[in-house]
């Protein structure tokens, strides 16, 4: 955030304009009764002191009333206002997010840090939509209608008020470029630590096996006091800031006191006059100082917010609007595609080519680190080649509606997505149509030895990896039968699996008469495999 506002945070309140329009309208209208309230409270005690019970001392306290009253709903109405502002932010981000990342599901941003921000990340931007933002508008609307009142009741205060008012966001953006950085700073080593701490848990069977779990305790708790660290740097420069913020508008005030009250003695004020500008006073320097506080509650949002604008941007833009041929006839083409990777030193893919005919089975083998994935990202869209094309025949895919051209492509993935149910509604996926029958033919034809009506939990618990496989490879399969996929894509689809199983799978994927690119290192696919290209790492 270079400013006071963050111009993509101030573009998603668009959306939620009304409300913020709302929040500012009823700190205004508040202001106003600061006014009131004040000239009540000067004019009532006043009259105590000099002795008199005013006649119309019932109306003053009911006036009195009224206006706390008034003052008590505006506060419900401005807190519902800006909280609905807020959610309806978050909301929309979310699934931006999660669109981003449908959108490109490899590389960017890891798992657990997709987590961290779209949950307690995103939340934290409660405090700039609900309160840093609404309190902007109020630091620069009541000050104004306050001064206003004290410059009209005695100028010689709204001129100490003037000149001493600036004074509080000259030291609030000097301590605010500070708690950003502390805050960026307590964001990366919290990402950092929820990486870490998925990374063990994925890794915990391997790591008991080899008896190194208790090991990694230490790591744990180095990235813990990192974390700790980063927290109370934080937490020291919020109370800092809230200390210098404090002493200046106090000091402001007093100053604005003591003049007032030399004035008063020598009688070149009233007393009524002087206990109304002393009880606006602090007033016109609360919206100012009020902003300081909650933009130390606004910057752990910011930080999660670009972290989110990071995702969102990194997703390909979907630009083709062109229905993707049927591809019975023409071949895939890539075409000298070349890609890079955002901060990476070398390309993960330059000047590659490649035909794939319909009905042809293409292995791609080739060490780790070679492309294979990039590759087949690019295929399917997910990425956008910085060089060269992939053609869907004569179209390029840039051109074509790339939601159109992946309902023609059955994907298994190295890691295959499993939902909570049976192993059924799995295969189903495939072709929710499907019935009974087509589930147990494609799991057959999978080698799955395993019934249809077998739980699932989520992630695929309750199934070995070699089991997930061809759970994925039974509903690519249903897919095909469907009559709309041309192209079947496989990522290590044998891993795991016993020779007479990786058999019937390859044998599987021939009998779909669809193109099938292949990514195995397994001798037996390569074998039966119509061509294997190798890929080489680019140096």
């Amino acid at each position: 955030m270079a400013g006071p506002i963050h111009p993509r945070l101030l573009q998603r309140a668009g959306a939620t304009r009304k409300y913020l329009v709302a929040s500012v309208a009823s700190g205004v209208v508040t202001a106003f009764l600061l006014v009131a309230q004040a000239w009540l409270l000067a004019r009532a005690i006043t009259s105590v002191f000099e002795g008199d019970v005013p006649a119309g001392w019932g109306r003053l306290v009911g006036g009195l009333a009224a206006v706390f009253g008034v003052r008590a709903l505006l506060g419900w109405l401005d807190s519902w206002l800006a909280h609905r502002s807020a959610a309806a932010v978050k909301s929309q981000l979310r699934r931006d997010v999660l669109a981003a990342r449908a959108a490109r599901p490899t590389g960017g941003a890891s798992s657990s840090t997709l987590v961290h921000v779209v949950t307690t990340g995103l939340d934290a931007l409660d405090g700039y939509y609900s309160k840093y933002l609404p309190q902007l508008g109020l630091a620069v609307t009541v000050p104004v209608i306050v001064g206003a009142a004290i410059l009209v009741t005695d100028w010689p205060s709204a001129l100490i008020v003037a000149f001493t008012l600036p004074l509080i966001p000259i030291f609030m953006a000097l301590i605010g470029w500070t708690t950003q950085q502390a805050t960026r700073r307590s964001f990366a080593v919290a990402d950092r630590l929820s990486n870490h701490f998925a990374d063990l848990i994925e890794g915990l069977p391997t790591l008991q096996a080899f008896a190194r779990a208790r090991a990694q305790r230490k790591g744990v708790e180095l990235s813990e006091g990192r974390y700790r660290q980063a927290t109370m740097r934080v937490l020291y420069v919020s109370f800092l800031s809230a200390f210098a913020l404090e002493l200046l508008a106090t000091l402001s005030v007093a100053v604005v006191a003591v003049t007032i009250g030399f004035r008063l003695v020598y009688g070149d004020v009233g007393f009524e006059a002087a206990l109304f500008v002393l009880v606006l006073a602090p007033e016109a320097f609360l919206p100012v100082r009020q902003v300081g506080v909650h933009f130390h509650d606004s910057v752990d949002g910011v930080a999660a917010a670009e972290a989110a604008f990071d995702v969102i941007d990194g997703a390909p833009a979907a630009t083709g609007t062109t229905p993707p041929p049927a591809l019975r006839e023409e071949p895939i083409v890539l075409d000298d595609v070349s890609f890079t990777y955002p901060g990476a030193a070398s390309p993960a893919l330059a000047g590659f080519s490649l035909q794939l005919e319909p009905g042809e089975v293409v292995a791609l083998s080739g060490a780790s680190g070679s492309g294979k994935s990039t590759l087949l990202a690019l295929l399917l869209g997910f990425l956008v080649p910085d060089g060269g094309r992939v053609l869907l025949g004569d179209l390029d895919l840039a051109d074509c509606d790339v939601a159109g051209w992946r309902r023609q492509v059955a994907w298994v993935s190295q890691d295959p997505g499993l939902v909570h149910g049976t192993v059924a509604d799995n295969v189903l996926l495939g072709d929710p149509a499907a019935g009974p029958d087509d589930v147990a033919a494609a799991l057959r034809a999978a080698g799955a030895d395993f019934p249809a009506d077998k739980q699932v939990g989520d992630d695929g618990e309750g199934l070995s990896g070699g089991e997930r496989r061809r759970v994925a490879v039974a509903r690519a399969l249903l897919r095909i039968r469907s009559g709309s996929t041309r192209l079947l894509v496989l990522d290590e689809p044998t891993a795991g699996l016993d020779a007479d199983s990786e058999a019937t799978v390859i044998d599987a994927v021939r009998a779909t008469g669809v193109g099938a690119l292949v990514v195995t290192h397994r001798p037996a696919v390569l074998a039966a495999a119509d061509r294997v290209v190798a890929l080489e790492p680019v140096s």
